[in-house]
């Protein structure tokens, strides 16, 4: 059975990401990349699924893990009645897309502690039982196109379809373990020296998190934007830039629920923040790639501009059920792939035209197809503004005038006319500030409730939505604006869960799903950055310090959060819940931090 989320870190190498349990475990694990089928498949399971197990034969047992400082190499330390040992798992990088290697070296520190290891490969998410043949060097395993090889010099064996080892470490020795994926019509490859890898491994990360500038001291909350920073750079897709959203699939809203969704793919509705994230932290690379990214999936005719893609780009994402996984805690249906791709989501235009201005703004280098197609894209907006659309939250159900959509329609226009304004780009800016004027008094008119005196979810609507939250943010209206502040003041009334923020209520929102979920971490954020905003910087700093307490051990912080059973839930870890964290970060941190860059329209400059 898979753990808690909480009991999870996370090791990758930009092309693929694996979760290692508390208990020594990896239960999820998709090779060669983010996206492709599952060979160690437990986390949406049992054991049968697929999973690599190395751990101590003593019951007793005293556990405590953390990463190595400023990398994403995790060592567990395993103290038991005999002695100490530590297990190292980490993911080389990697020149060849599809060479993947997972190692894991067991190191004993004191006395000698008796290990187990279990070897369960199960490729196509759990369904395909793979031919295994023992090696000289350990064993290789082949089912169709999938081949992996387990190199080690502990000697294995195997029984029910299991590859099973006992072996001892005492001070000082070292047992490495590697599992080296390729495909199966190649020729194998090795990790020769596993400790010289790490060692590798650990300075390359360790110079990476040297270019974060972070403007406070080097201390814990330093260390929580730094981890957030790490994660967000584990879900980058390194041959795209693409930075998915969660290297996880079907993972539930709420235990035993349906609202189970593959996110191992790259949303534009992060775009923005994200940017903002990567540049206010010195990550310009970073920042430059996903700008790439970008531009390369929306390239195309400008109605089909979709609200997520593939780690390349990729158009079709069918969502389809897997039958034979019982799923997370018995959440089910499990899926992969994602409907929400064909849904009409009118926020990405603001969205993405958003970003392409801030990278102008902050001196990226300069493109000047990126401004040709924005032209593109908002020459059929001028019309579909007023469509209706499924929303942010990728509602099921009817479709309706959503404000934060009409709201992101304006913001498209806006950095299109100050796109003009402020660089000189030639652009219709009279009709691009007759449109946005048009926007504005159409929010301001059918947005607002004058009876319950804030905006609301959607035009006719008296619901409330977190996404409110963002239009002080992106310039809308000033934090000081006394519908903003009624907004702010409507929402911590009735989104309010435990402390924590809800996106929006079920009870009053037809999203066509059944059940209901957690509060939404990400939201969460938002609140504490409009309270920065508002000057609220006591009530920012105490929502913040009660975010950063739901991280688990390790920093990791999933999709939304069980205020009830006091769990993480969605899919883990989440590069929305740590893109938030990083912004509300620095907008504590500096007068002038993301929000405020948003709010005043002038993007970032470097």
């Amino acid at each position: 059975m898979s753990q808690p989320l909480e009991d999870y870190g996370v090791i990758g190498n930009m092309l693929s990401a694996a979760l290692v349990g508390r208990d020594g475990s990896i239960d999820w694990l998709c090779l060669p990349h983010f996206d492709s089928p599952a060979c160690f498949a437990a986390l949406l399971g049992n054991e049968s699924h697929g999973r690599w197990r190395i751990w101590p034969r003593s019951r007793r047992c005293e556990i405590t893990r953390r990463y190595v400082p400023d990398t994403a190499v995790l060592e567990t330390r395993y103290e038991t009645s005999t002695g100490v040992a530590f297990v190292y798992d980490f993911m080389p990088l990697s020149d060849n897309d599809d060479q993947v290697d997972v190692v894991r070296i067991v190191r004993g520190e004191s006395g000698h502690v008796q290990m187990n290891m279990e070897l369960l490969l199960r490729f196509n998410y759990g369904q395909a039982v793979p031919w295994v043949r023992r090696r000289d060097y350990g064993l290789s395993a082949i089912a169709g196109p999938d081949a992996v090889e387990l190199h080690t010099p502990v000697e294995l064996e195997g029984h029910d379809l299991t590859t099973t080892a006992r072996f001892n470490v005492h001070a000082g020795s070292t047992v490495p373990f590697t599992l080296s994926y390729h495909r199966s019509h190649k020729t194998p490859h090795f990790v020769q020296d596993r400790v010289e890898s790490m060692d590798r491994t650990i300075s390359w990360w360790q110079e990476w998190a040297k270019r974060c500038q972070w403007p406070g001291p080097a201390d814990a909350r330093r260390d929580a934007v730094l981890r957030s920073l790490i994660t967000l750079k584990l879900l980058t897709f390194q041959p795209t830039g693409g930075i998915i959203a969660a290297p996880t699939m079907s993972l539930p809203e709420s235990l035993g629920g349906s609202r189970n969704w593959d996110y191992r793919h790259c949303w534009l509705r992060d775009s923005a923040l994200t940017l903002y994230a990567l540049l206010n932290a010195g990550y310009r690379e970073e920042a430059e790639a996903w700008r790439q990214w970008l531009l390369r999936a929306v390239a195309g005719h400008p109605d089909q501009l979709q609200i997520m893609y593939g780690i390349a780009g990729e158009r079709w994402l069918p969502e389809l059920e897997i039958p034979w996984l019982p799923g997370y805690e018995g959440s089910l249906p499990v899926r992969c792939g994602n409907g929400a791709a064909g849904q009409l989501q009118l926020d990405v235009y603001g969205e993405l035209i958003e970003t392409l201005y801030a990278a102008r703004v902050a001196d990226l280098s300069p493109l000047g197809e990126a401004w040709r197609l924005q032209n593109v894209l908002l020459e059929p907006l001028e019309d579909r503004w007023r469509e209706l659309d499924h929303g942010i939250w990728e509602v099921r159900g009817p479709t309706r005038a959503f404000t934060h959509s009409r709201l992101m329609c304006w913001v498209a226009f806006d950095r299109a006319v100050k796109s003009c304004e402020r660089f000189g780009l030639q652009g219709p800016v009279r009709k691009w500030r007759r449109l946005r004027e048009q926007i504005r008094a159409d929010i301001c008119e059918h947005g607002f409730d004058k009876a319950r005196g804030s905006f609301v979810q959607s035009y006719g609507s008296q619901a409330l939505d977190a996404s409110l939250l963002l239009i002080p943010q992106v310039g809308f209206l000033p934090a000081s604006d006394p519908r903003v502040a009624a907004t702010v003041q409507a929402i911590e009334r009735e989104l309010l869960q435990g402390g924590l923020l809800m996106r929006y209520s079920q009870d009053k929102t037809d999203d066509g799903l059944p059940g209901d979920e957690g509060v939404f971490l990400a939201c969460s954020f938002w609140l504490a950055d409009a309270y920065v905003l508002q000057g609220r910087l006591d009530d920012a700093e105490e929502l913040f310090e009660r975010l950063l307490a739901l991280r688990n051990d390790l920093g990791l912080l999933a999709e939304e959060y069980d205020v009830v059973r006091g769990r993480l839930v969605g899919n883990f870890p989440q590069g929305f819940s740590h893109i938030g964290l990083v912004n509300t970060a620095y907008n504590l941190s500096r007068a002038r931090g993301p929000a405020q860059q948003r709010s005043e329209q002038n993007g970032l400059k470097s």
